[in-house]
């Protein structure tokens, strides 16, 4: 089990996340409201904007205050090149 930093100390697990966007798109902010109605919102931004929406394999939505392209580079870390 990976754990994922998600801002603030807080952290998600890795293989459980199926996708990280952008708050900004209608069918989003769509979705994160039905999620909410529903009790399945977990928000993380600890009082910040809302910058990056984690759509969870457990029908949760976690809010993130960090941008999308920094949440997928620690999900994906790059390796670095061998330099002998």
């Amino acid at each position: 089990m990976r754990l994922i930093n998600i801002g603030y100390g807080n952290s998600v697990t890795a293989e459980r996340i199926i996708a990280v966007t952008a708050p900004e798109a209608s069918p989003i902010r769509r979705m994160v409201q039905d999620a909410r109605d529903r009790g399945r919102v977990i928000d993380a931004t600890c009082g910040h904007k809302t910058k990056a929406v984690i759509i969870m394999d457990s029908d949760h939505i976690v809010l993130s205050p960090l941008m999308p392209e920094t949440i997928a580079g620690r999900l994906n870390p790059r390796k670095e090149p061998d330099l002998k």
